[in-house]
């Protein structure tokens, strides 16, 4: 069954608000896709509107990315002086930021290159998205009572993108909430709620970007959906998606994430007991 333009309207809804909110979107497109009869993973359609919550992303943290992309390609930062290259790199916290961003994306692109080769069975399985909700449950859970972490922005480490990285690569497997899982280790490592939240968005960046160069290089250009049933999902997943993004960064702020627990293990026990 193909997917017509009601369905990608309600999967792009579904996206933007679980692509955020710490449920799990991949996990909730396997099972909304299994309930509309799209027996065969849409793979190119998730990457789609993967895409509109990239650019509810980009416009969220447009402030973040502009100050990144003014010290790239500001001279001061290129211009070698007494103290050579690495002197105007230490002096720029945007240039720091981006170079914690590629680290932790070094992980998580290892990870995903790894796995890719069983990612058309670990989408179509719904037992799988079950158990994998009960991870993140558990994950959140264990926020609750987490001491008020105080490094900032400045404070992250290497070490801290690198794990970081490592739980995002994990959450390719639908069922683990990307934001959840990377926002918790983040606090579990230390850092305040609103830098853990910050690098955990800006991460995804060049992950959703890869994920989606990778797809359109293998996908057959027989699979793609119809270009209307794309874009309406990708705009719908981006306006929902930024409304999402608004409402959990508050939530992070006031350190409710693990509210978001019992859901996910209600979510996955109905999941494991109807796929039976």
């Amino acid at each position: 069954m193909g997917m017509e333009v009601h369905d990608a309207a309600l999967l792009g809804v579904i996206q933007g608000l679980t692509e955020f909110l710490p449920v799990s979107s991949s996990g909730h497109l396997v099972l909304f896709q299994n309930l509309l009869g799209l027996t065969e993973p849409e793979i190119y359609f998730d990457i789609s509107v993967h895409v509109g919550t990239l650019a509810a992303i980009c416009v969220f943290f447009y402030k973040d990315l502009k100050g990144i992309a003014a010290a790239l390609f500001s001279t001061s930062t290129w211009n070698a002086g007494k103290g050579g290259l690495s002197e105007g790199f230490a002096q720029k916290p945007e240039i720091r930021l981006f170079l914690l961003i590629l680290a932790g994306t070094v992980p998580t692109a290892v990870i995903g290159l790894l796995l890719r080769p069983i990612a058309p069975k670990i989408f179509s399985s719904v037992q799988l998205v079950g158990i994998m909700l009960f991870v993140t449950g558990l994950l959140l859970w264990l926020t609750r009572r987490l001491k008020k972490g105080e490094r900032h922005a400045g404070q992250i480490t290497v070490w801290d993108a690198l794990c970081i990285g490592i739980i995002q690569g994990l959450a390719i497997f639908p069922g683990i909430s990307r934001s959840g899982a990377t926002i918790a280790v983040g606090l579990f490592r230390g850092l305040d709620r609103e830098t853990a939240a910050r690098y955990s968005f800006l991460l995804s960046i060049p992950a959703i970007l890869g994920a989606m160069v990778l797809e359109l290089g293998q996908t057959p250009a027989s699979d793609f959906p119809p270009a209307r049933v794309v874009l309406l999902g990708a705009f719908i997943a981006a306006a929902v998606g930024y409304v999402a993004l608004t409402i959990l960064i508050h939530l992070v702020k006031k350190g409710d994430l693990h509210y978001f627990a019992p859901y996910c293990w209600v979510v996955g026990l109905v999941t494991i007991v109807s796929s039976l």
